[in-house]
């Protein structure tokens, strides 16, 4: 087969055209990516006058990250102040019940590693050290009176001692031995190697001496890392007498995902298992009073993506009502309203992420946030609530920027933004605001998109097309700024994204369909939903189609590879894809995953795995491709685009594989993010125009 590049034959009519280009708006490239300030975990004070939260930076030159922590006036009479300016990672910011003192998490000193400290918030002062933990700490809570903080710390189980901790540490280090032995599965997890410690959780005075271990008889992590979660998975009773918290206990820790809640006195004693569902209980938070219990939960046992529903437990009795169960979405975060009657949860809803109310008694669940309430389409998220809940305080995420912390008034249903961190780049260059497109999918099902125009767009012009495959698969495109978006459009192209079969938001029976079916409802779907924008908008250039997706976008592309015979697709970026499911299988660790999706492991079912296998399709490979994976991706191993690329090289089919030894399923580094773009958009040049 002869393959051609488009760009050569277009640098004369690329240059007439830009001589055209007069707006002010220029281009968003891979360099303004460096720019973007990420503010995150916003934290309302108690009396509601002052929000605290984390804006981090990207450094190119150091390649390397930094955070720090900014409080900002709820009423936006002021500007953001910077409370912290250590040239670290300073996270986590919480609050004492006073409101006078912050305590944040940060990294200031390389041999201690992450550690709390307390910081004033009205005056000056130098932050105070509160924790001297080995290895550092990851999140923590305040007691409701101050006294105390509980954090979560790693210790060796068979001698679960920070004492002893730190000394195996330093034995560790002084080894000259490098082999690892595994005795059982998850000995790795998404980019690290099990390191024979699991997570527990402190008490530790804030008068001082020694942290107490809460869990100490725990073989597992008390608390689990997993994506799914909607946040801190522990919390305090209101009488500072418990720590609620979520973890998984079973045995067979590849295999299950049966989170349970449990609970532990803060002043020592035994561990409480409060749940039996074989399924997920995560996120445990107490009504104002402590007569409640509310927490997330799923009812079928393996199944990451299920529906979490709002679970209320009296703890007086153990009366127990499910609030959600005909809601139809899944709950994200949530939290009390300050009289203990209601519950506000955030949920996905057809390309949004939106604030619900549900009585605590249960009743019909409600819309609070939303684009039809005035508080604009988007991502709404980490919200909290004045006393009354007559505001809500969230980070913003829409289309036409990235994040934002912002105030939403119920009356008269209106938003005003608190921060502006990144108004100065999003001044300059051209983010495009996306079209709703609804398209017939395999079945007839509809199927909901965005359709984004390029820079300086002329109808009257040809434009090539990027289709956007997102991961999961059990996720979705939402209405909400991404790189790619920005990007591309300011490179020339229209931009697809849209949410087939497996997406998350259109209901739980939307997103089941993906189970077993990985190459069928959904790659209809992203084919259909391409057949329709090229039908529908003549401006397309249908010979410069280019597919880019990772993780699951990355299978499906190396699925395309082998079923392209239309030729939709000029060219596919694969990121981070598996391309066999047999080796997939063994060589991932979530096993939850592919059991659920593949109906059992392959010994039980070969046919399922043969048949999602894209390299078992490798003779009907041709078309050009572009191969992209961090070689600590342990989630999807490296070796699904070495395959990939050895059979395109094999058959002479154009392709690159660009790898990252230093980074996992996410390319993260600020250095290496930008050239993993510059390659992207490179390649799609190369072979779309």
């Amino acid at each position: 087969m002869k393959f051609r590049s488009r760009s050569a034959g277009l640098i004369t009519a690329f240059i007439v055209v830009a001589a055209f280009q007069v707006r002010a708006e220029r281009a968003y490239t891979p360099k303004d990516i460096d720019r973007i300030k990420v503010v995150n975990d916003n934290q309302l004070s108690p009396d509601g006058e002052w929000i605290a939260y984390v804006v981090g930076s990207s450094d190119y030159e150091q390649n390397k990250s930094t955070s720090d922590i900014f409080i900002v006036a709820t009423d936006g009479a002021s500007a953001p102040r910077q409370l912290t300016r250590s040239g670290a990672h300073n996270s986590s910011p919480r609050w004492e019940s006073a409101g006078k003192r912050l305590g944040f998490i940060s990294d200031r000193n390389e041999k201690l590693g992450r550690q709390v400290y307390l910081l004033p918030v009205s005056s000056a002062g130098e932050a105070e050290r509160v924790t001297d933990f080995p290895g550092g700490v990851g999140d923590f809570v305040f007691s409701p009176d101050c006294e105390f903080i509980v954090f979560a710390g790693r210790v060796y189980p068979d001698q679960p001692s920070p004492d002893t901790a730190a000394v195996r540490d330093s034995l560790d280090k002084e080894k000259k031995l490098s082999a690892i032995v595994h005795d059982h599965l998850l000995y790795r997890h998404w980019d690290a190697y099990w390191d024979k410690k699991t997570t527990h959780l402190f008490r530790q005075d804030l008068a001082g001496g020694k942290p107490v271990d809460l869990t100490t008889e725990l073989q597992y992590d008390a608390l689990n890392y997993w994506l799914g979660s909607a946040g801190r998975e522990f919390e305090v009773s209101p009488d500072g007498r418990w720590v609620y918290f979520s973890g998984n206990q079973d045995t067979d820790q590849a295999v299950s995902y049966n989170t349970d809640i449990f609970r532990a006195p803060t002043d020592g004693g035994a561990v409480e298992t409060l749940t039996d569902n074989p399924a997920a209980d995560n996120h445990p938070r107490c009504s104002p009073a402590g007569s409640m219990l509310a927490w997330r939960a799923t009812s079928r046992p393996y199944y990451e993506s299920d529906q979490y529903d709002l679970i209320v437990r009296d703890l007086s009795n153990g009366a127990q009502t499910n609030l959600t169960k005909k809601f139809g979405r899944s709950v994200g975060s949530f939290f009390w309203s300050s009289a203990g009657d209601t519950l506000f949860f955030s949920a996905e809803d057809e390309g949004d992420v939106d604030l619900f109310a549900v009585s605590a008694e249960g009743s019909d669940v409600r819309k609070v946030l939303g684009a039809k309430l005035g508080g604009g389409q988007g991502y709404h998220l980490n919200v909290q609530a004045s006393p009354g809940e007559r505001q809500f305080y969230f980070r913003h995420r829409p289309l036409t920027r990235y994040y934002e912390i912002a105030c939403y008034e119920r009356a008269p249903g209106r938003v005003r933004l608190l921060t502006g961190h990144n108004d100065s780049i999003f001044a300059e260059v051209y983010v495009p605001d996306g079209k709703d497109i609804y398209f017939a999918g395999t079945d007839g099902e509809q199927v909901h998109g965005m359709l984004f125009l390029p820079l300086n767009f002329d109808p009257s012009k040809k434009y090539p097309l990027l289709v956007r495959i997102h991961g999961g698969p059990q996720q979705m495109f939402g209405r909400a700024f991404r790189h790619e978006y920005a990007l591309f459009a300011g490179a020339g192209y229209a931009v697809f994204a849209c949410n087939p079969r497996g997406s998350t938001g259109y209901g739980q029976k939307f997103t089941d369909q993906i189970r077993g079916d990985w190459d069928g409802l959904v790659i209809g779907d992203i084919r259909a939903g391409v057949r329709h924008v090229l039908a529908s908008n003549s401006f397309i250039d249908p010979r410069g189609v280019a597919g880019w997706g990772g993780s699951f976008g990355g299978f499906v592309c190396n699925w395309l590879e082998g079923h392209n015979e239309d030729g939709m697709f000029a060219t596919l970026i694969s990121h981070a894809g598996d391309a066999d499911q047999w080796s997939a299988y063994g060589s991932t660790e979530e096993l939850w995953f592919p059991e659920w999706e593949m109906y059992g492991p392959p010994w039980e079912n070969p046919e399922m795995y043969d048949k999602s296998s894209p390299i078992r399709y490798a003779a009907g490979f041709n078309t050009p491709m572009l191969l992209t994976h961090g070689d600590l991706d342990y989630r999807v191993p490296v070796t699904g685009s070495e395959q990939m690329f050895t059979a395109l090289q094999r058959q002479g089919v154009p392709s690159r594989l660009v790898r990252f030894p230093d980074e996992g399923h996410w390319i993260q580094k600020p250095r290496n993010r930008r050239f993993w773009y510059e390659q992207i958009l490179e390649w799609s040049d190369k072979w779309c125009k």
